[in-house]
């Protein structure tokens, strides 16, 4: 089965210690047998309400395939662990999972275009 996960990790950590947690949670994904699909870091972005006194918070987005009872061994690793203040898992029904698919290859084929104008940018000015 398809899932998507995406969680927010608080703001007060480093980069490096941003990316060792979304690590921590691939591999509970990659030791239950799943595979990832597609991994978005999104950044620091804002907070649509305070959290735990943050207002700000690194947004990760992780695609995978694998049995529903990775779902629950994933969702208890985020409980356990402090850094993450909100998660949400859900199952991609056929559609979702096309769109997700459009959605990447639109984006690898946005960045070819901007990096197209902008190189025809130069060339001009």
């Amino acid at each position: 089965m398809k899932y998507e996960t995406v969680f927010i990790l608080t703001p007060v950590l480093s980069d490096a210690q941003m990316k060792e947690a979304v690590e921590k949670f691939t591999k509970v994904l990659t030791d239950n047998g799943a595979s990832i699909v597609n991994e978005e870091l999104w950044g620091l972005r804002k907070l649509a309400y305070p959290i735990q006194k943050k207002s700000t918070g690194f947004y990760t987005l992780v695609e995978f395939n694998g049995e529903p009872t990775i779902v629950k061994k994933l969702e208890t690793a985020f409980r356990r662990d402090e850094r993450v203040l909100r998660f949400l898992t859900f199952r991609l029904d056929k559609y979702a999972a096309e769109y997700a698919e459009k959605r990447r290859s639109l984006k690898a084929g946005k960045t070819v275009t901007v990096k197209e104008e902008v190189e025809s940018e130069v060339k001009e000015g």
